[in-house]
Protein backbone atom coordinates (compact mmCIF):
# COMPACT_ATOMS: atom_id res chain seq x y z
CA UNK A 1 0.00 0.00 0.00
CA UNK A 2 0.85 3.74 -0.69
CA UNK A 3 2.71 5.30 2.15
CA UNK A 4 1.32 8.15 1.90
CA UNK A 5 -2.11 6.38 2.09
CA UNK A 6 -1.25 4.96 4.96
CA UNK A 7 -0.02 8.03 6.86
CA UNK A 8 -3.40 9.72 5.90
CA UNK A 9 -5.70 6.54 7.43
CA UNK A 10 -3.10 6.93 10.47
CA UNK A 11 -3.81 10.77 10.48
CA UNK A 12 -7.66 10.30 10.19
CA UNK A 13 -7.99 7.78 13.11
CA UNK A 14 -5.69 10.71 15.34
CA UNK A 15 -8.16 13.02 14.84
CA UNK A 16 -11.30 10.56 15.10
CA UNK A 17 -9.55 9.94 18.60
CA UNK A 18 -9.45 12.88 19.51
CA UNK A 19 -13.07 14.06 18.49
CA UNK A 20 -14.04 11.42 21.10
CA UNK A 21 -12.12 11.81 23.86
CA UNK A 22 -13.05 15.99 23.49
CA UNK A 23 -16.84 14.78 23.50
CA UNK A 24 -16.13 12.49 26.20
CA UNK A 25 -14.36 15.19 28.90
CA UNK A 26 -17.06 17.32 27.98
CA UNK A 27 -19.36 14.91 29.12
CA UNK A 28 -18.27 14.09 31.82
CA UNK A 29 -17.48 17.70 33.17
CA UNK A 30 -21.18 17.95 32.61
CA UNK A 31 -22.60 15.36 34.25
CA UNK A 32 -20.38 15.95 37.38
CA UNK A 33 -21.66 19.49 37.42
CA UNK A 34 -25.42 18.11 37.65
CA UNK A 35 -24.13 15.83 40.11
CA UNK A 36 -22.37 18.54 42.77
CA UNK A 37 -25.93 20.67 41.66
CA UNK A 38 -27.85 17.81 43.22
CA UNK A 39 -25.46 17.28 45.94
CA UNK A 40 -25.99 20.62 46.81
CA UNK A 41 -29.68 20.60 47.50
CA UNK A 42 -29.44 17.61 49.18
CA UNK A 43 -26.78 19.21 51.60
CA UNK A 44 -29.49 22.21 51.99
CA UNK A 45 -32.27 19.78 52.53
CA UNK A 46 -30.39 17.55 55.81
CA UNK A 47 -28.83 20.67 56.99
CA UNK A 48 -32.98 21.69 57.66
CA UNK A 49 -33.74 18.45 58.95
CA UNK A 50 -31.03 18.90 61.08
CA UNK A 51 -32.12 22.09 62.47
CA UNK A 52 -35.70 21.05 63.09
CA UNK A 53 -34.23 18.04 65.01
CA UNK A 54 -32.52 20.56 67.11
CA UNK A 55 -35.11 22.92 67.91
CA UNK A 56 -37.33 19.89 68.93
CA UNK A 57 -34.77 18.87 71.32
CA UNK A 58 -34.22 22.27 72.56
CA UNK A 59 -38.03 22.78 73.14
CA UNK A 60 -38.73 19.75 75.08
CA UNK A 61 -35.52 20.98 77.37
CA UNK A 62 -37.56 24.06 78.00
CA UNK A 63 -40.47 22.33 78.64
CA UNK A 64 -39.24 19.99 81.49
CA UNK A 65 -38.70 22.98 83.14
CA UNK A 66 -41.92 24.37 83.08
CA UNK A 67 -43.53 21.29 84.68
CA UNK A 68 -43.56 19.36 88.12
CA UNK A 69 -45.62 16.08 86.92
CA UNK A 70 -43.25 13.12 87.47
CA UNK A 71 -45.28 11.31 84.61
CA UNK A 72 -44.88 13.88 82.07
CA UNK A 73 -41.31 14.98 83.08
CA UNK A 74 -40.67 11.10 81.96
CA UNK A 75 -42.47 11.45 79.07
CA UNK A 76 -40.76 14.44 78.00
CA UNK A 77 -37.34 12.75 78.94
CA UNK A 78 -37.78 9.75 76.45
CA UNK A 79 -39.63 11.83 73.86
CA UNK A 80 -36.24 14.32 73.90
CA UNK A 81 -33.88 11.07 74.05
CA UNK A 82 -35.89 10.22 71.24
CA UNK A 83 -35.23 13.17 69.05
CA UNK A 84 -30.82 13.56 70.03
CA UNK A 85 -30.54 9.63 68.91
CA UNK A 86 -32.23 10.75 65.42
CA UNK A 87 -30.79 13.72 64.98
CA UNK A 88 -27.58 11.78 65.52
CA UNK A 89 -28.47 9.68 62.62
CA UNK A 90 -29.25 12.34 60.52
CA UNK A 91 -25.61 13.76 60.66
CA UNK A 92 -24.10 10.27 60.48
CA UNK A 93 -26.22 10.00 57.23
CA UNK A 94 -25.11 10.79 53.64
CA UNK A 95 -26.93 13.75 51.94
CA UNK A 96 -27.01 11.33 48.88
CA UNK A 97 -28.68 8.64 50.46
CA UNK A 98 -32.29 9.54 49.88
CA UNK A 99 -33.75 6.09 51.18
CA UNK A 100 -32.43 6.85 54.72
CA UNK A 101 -33.45 10.74 54.29
CA UNK A 102 -36.92 9.95 53.38
CA UNK A 103 -36.91 7.60 56.57
CA UNK A 104 -35.59 10.47 58.67
CA UNK A 105 -38.46 12.84 57.28
CA UNK A 106 -40.64 10.77 58.19
CA UNK A 107 -39.40 10.07 61.67
CA UNK A 108 -39.54 14.13 61.82
CA UNK A 109 -43.16 14.44 60.85
CA UNK A 110 -43.72 12.38 63.32
CA UNK A 111 -41.83 13.47 66.41
CA UNK A 112 -43.54 17.34 65.01
CA UNK A 113 -47.17 15.67 66.04
CA UNK A 114 -45.72 13.96 69.62
CA UNK A 115 -44.38 17.49 70.09
CA UNK A 116 -47.60 19.13 69.18
CA UNK A 117 -49.45 16.81 71.40
CA UNK A 118 -47.05 17.63 74.38
CA UNK A 119 -47.49 21.56 74.12
CA UNK A 120 -51.55 21.37 73.79
CA UNK A 121 -51.93 19.07 76.87
CA UNK A 122 -49.08 21.30 78.87
CA UNK A 123 -51.28 24.38 77.54
CA UNK A 124 -54.29 22.54 79.12
CA UNK A 125 -52.61 22.10 82.43
CA UNK A 126 -51.89 25.79 82.67
CA UNK A 127 -54.99 26.47 81.81
CA UNK A 128 -56.60 25.05 84.20
CA UNK A 129 -54.44 26.08 87.02
CA UNK A 130 -55.26 29.39 85.90
CA UNK A 131 -59.10 28.70 86.13
CA UNK A 132 -57.74 27.54 89.51
CA UNK A 133 -55.63 30.51 90.55
CA UNK A 134 -58.52 32.80 89.74
CA UNK A 135 -61.09 30.98 91.53
CA UNK A 136 -59.29 31.32 94.51
CA UNK A 137 -57.78 34.74 93.92
CA UNK A 138 -59.28 35.61 97.36
CA UNK A 139 -57.54 33.48 99.44
CA UNK A 140 -54.21 33.08 97.98
CA UNK A 141 -53.50 36.90 98.39
CA UNK A 142 -52.57 36.05 101.91
CA UNK A 143 -50.36 33.65 100.67
CA UNK A 144 -46.70 34.41 99.31
CA UNK A 145 -46.24 31.50 97.83
CA UNK A 146 -48.77 30.91 95.99
CA UNK A 147 -48.65 34.57 94.63
CA UNK A 148 -45.71 33.40 93.02
CA UNK A 149 -46.91 30.41 92.11
CA UNK A 150 -49.07 32.60 89.88
CA UNK A 151 -46.89 34.77 88.56
CA UNK A 152 -44.90 31.57 87.13
CA UNK A 153 -47.66 30.43 85.73
CA UNK A 154 -48.22 33.71 83.52
CA UNK A 155 -44.51 33.42 82.23
CA UNK A 156 -45.01 29.61 81.65
CA UNK A 157 -48.02 30.48 79.65
CA UNK A 158 -46.40 33.28 77.39
CA UNK A 159 -43.23 30.43 77.19
CA UNK A 160 -46.09 28.33 75.82
CA UNK A 161 -47.50 30.54 73.13
CA UNK A 162 -43.81 30.18 71.32
CA UNK A 163 -44.60 26.53 71.30
CA UNK A 164 -47.75 26.05 70.01
CA UNK A 165 -46.29 28.26 66.90
CA UNK A 166 -44.09 25.40 65.99
CA UNK A 167 -47.04 22.88 66.48
CA UNK A 168 -49.15 25.06 64.06
CA UNK A 169 -47.15 24.16 61.44
CA UNK A 170 -48.72 22.53 58.34
CA UNK A 171 -48.37 19.10 56.98
CA UNK A 172 -49.01 17.91 53.88
CA UNK A 173 -49.23 13.61 53.27
CA UNK A 174 -50.33 11.07 51.11
CA UNK A 175 -48.66 12.71 48.41
CA UNK A 176 -48.72 11.44 44.49
CA UNK A 177 -47.21 12.55 41.66
CA UNK A 178 -48.82 11.17 38.18
CA UNK A 179 -47.98 11.75 34.59
CA UNK A 180 -50.49 11.79 32.16
CA UNK A 181 -50.36 11.95 27.92
CA UNK A 182 -52.19 14.35 26.11
CA UNK A 183 -55.37 11.82 25.88
CA UNK A 184 -54.97 12.37 29.98
CA UNK A 185 -54.16 8.87 30.62
CA UNK A 186 -50.75 7.74 33.01
CA UNK A 187 -47.59 8.17 30.44
CA UNK A 188 -44.58 6.09 31.69
CA UNK A 189 -42.09 7.54 29.50
CA UNK A 190 -41.23 11.11 29.73
CA UNK A 191 -41.73 11.65 25.86
CA UNK A 192 -45.16 11.37 25.98
CA UNK A 193 -45.37 13.54 29.60
CA UNK A 194 -47.52 16.24 28.73
CA UNK A 195 -48.92 17.09 32.41
CA UNK A 196 -48.40 16.47 36.11
CA UNK A 197 -50.71 15.87 38.27
CA UNK A 198 -49.97 16.56 42.22
CA UNK A 199 -52.24 15.22 44.70
CA UNK A 200 -51.55 15.95 48.86
CA UNK A 201 -53.72 16.35 52.00
CA UNK A 202 -53.61 19.40 54.29
CA UNK A 203 -53.13 17.52 57.65
CA UNK A 204 -55.75 18.29 60.48
CA UNK A 205 -54.28 20.67 62.89
CA UNK A 206 -56.42 22.41 65.65
CA UNK A 207 -54.25 24.53 66.59
CA UNK A 208 -53.34 26.05 62.82
CA UNK A 209 -55.18 28.80 62.41
CA UNK A 210 -57.99 28.95 60.12
CA UNK A 211 -58.26 31.34 57.32
CA UNK A 212 -56.63 31.85 53.73
CA UNK A 213 -53.23 30.14 52.75
CA UNK A 214 -50.84 30.13 49.48
CA UNK A 215 -48.90 27.26 48.65
CA UNK A 216 -46.05 26.56 46.74
CA UNK A 217 -45.67 23.77 44.78
CA UNK A 218 -41.37 23.28 43.36
CA UNK A 219 -41.06 20.16 40.67
CA UNK A 220 -37.22 19.57 40.24
CA UNK A 221 -36.00 18.35 37.34
CA UNK A 222 -33.28 15.20 37.21
CA UNK A 223 -30.56 18.14 37.26
CA UNK A 224 -31.61 20.07 40.18
CA UNK A 225 -33.34 22.98 37.97
CA UNK A 226 -36.83 23.97 38.64
CA UNK A 227 -39.82 23.41 36.09
CA UNK A 228 -40.58 26.90 36.45
CA UNK A 229 -44.16 28.75 37.09
CA UNK A 230 -42.97 32.51 36.50
CA UNK A 231 -42.35 33.22 39.64
CA UNK A 232 -40.77 33.42 43.22
CA UNK A 233 -41.87 33.18 46.85
CA UNK A 234 -39.55 34.04 49.95
CA UNK A 235 -38.17 31.21 52.10
CA UNK A 236 -35.29 31.58 54.82
CA UNK A 237 -34.03 35.01 54.02
CA UNK A 238 -33.88 34.22 49.93
CA UNK A 239 -36.79 33.80 47.04
CA UNK A 240 -37.04 29.95 45.99
CA UNK A 241 -39.08 29.37 42.33
CA UNK A 242 -41.88 27.34 42.14
CA UNK A 243 -43.54 25.78 40.10
CA UNK A 244 -47.25 25.95 40.72
CA UNK A 245 -49.16 28.48 43.08
CA UNK A 246 -52.54 27.47 44.85
CA UNK A 247 -54.27 30.01 46.88
CA UNK A 248 -56.52 28.02 49.44
CA UNK A 249 -58.75 28.27 52.31
CA UNK A 250 -57.96 25.79 55.66
CA UNK A 251 -60.25 25.65 58.40
CA UNK A 252 -58.25 23.34 61.05
CA UNK A 253 -59.10 20.09 59.21
CA UNK A 254 -58.16 17.15 56.61
CA UNK A 255 -57.87 18.77 53.42
CA UNK A 256 -57.28 17.41 50.26
CA UNK A 257 -55.44 19.72 47.09
CA UNK A 258 -54.50 18.77 43.61
CA UNK A 259 -52.53 20.97 41.70
CA UNK A 260 -51.50 20.65 37.85
CA UNK A 261 -48.72 21.59 35.77
CA UNK A 262 -48.78 21.55 31.75
CA UNK A 263 -45.48 20.94 30.68
CA UNK A 264 -43.68 23.78 28.59
CA UNK A 265 -39.83 22.73 28.58
CA UNK A 266 -37.93 20.14 27.63
CA UNK A 267 -37.77 17.23 30.00
CA UNK A 268 -34.92 14.26 30.62
CA UNK A 269 -35.69 10.81 32.04
CA UNK A 270 -34.33 9.85 35.85
CA UNK A 271 -36.05 11.00 39.48
CA UNK A 272 -38.45 14.07 39.65
CA UNK A 273 -38.68 15.40 42.82
CA UNK A 274 -41.92 18.07 44.76
CA UNK A 275 -41.31 20.16 46.82
CA UNK A 276 -44.77 21.90 49.41
CA UNK A 277 -44.41 24.98 51.03
CA UNK A 278 -46.90 26.73 52.96
CA UNK A 279 -46.56 29.66 55.93
CA UNK A 280 -42.62 30.12 55.38
CA UNK A 281 -41.98 26.24 55.87
CA UNK A 282 -41.72 22.94 53.50
CA UNK A 283 -44.39 20.92 54.77
CA UNK A 284 -43.88 17.71 52.35
CA UNK A 285 -41.74 15.85 49.76
CA UNK A 286 -42.62 13.38 46.90
CA UNK A 287 -40.50 11.91 43.94
CA UNK A 288 -41.63 10.14 40.94
CA UNK A 289 -38.90 8.38 38.29
CA UNK A 290 -39.54 8.70 34.27
CA UNK A 291 -37.88 6.04 31.66
CA UNK A 292 -36.36 7.45 28.19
Amino acid sequence: MNRKIIFALVAVIFIAVIVGVSFLVSSLKEQIKENEQMLELAEMDKLEMQNEYQNFARQYEEMKMQINNDSLMAQLEVQEKRTQELLEELRRTKANDAAEITRLKKELARMREVLRSYVLQIDSLNRLNTELTTENEGLRRSNEEQQQQISTLASEKETLSDKVAIASQLDATAISIQAKNKKGKPAKKIKDVKKFQINFTISRNVTAAAGNRTVYVRILKPTGEVLSGGGTFPFENRNLEYSIRKDLEYAGEELPVTVYWDVAEMLVAGQYRVQIFADGSNIGNGTIVFEK
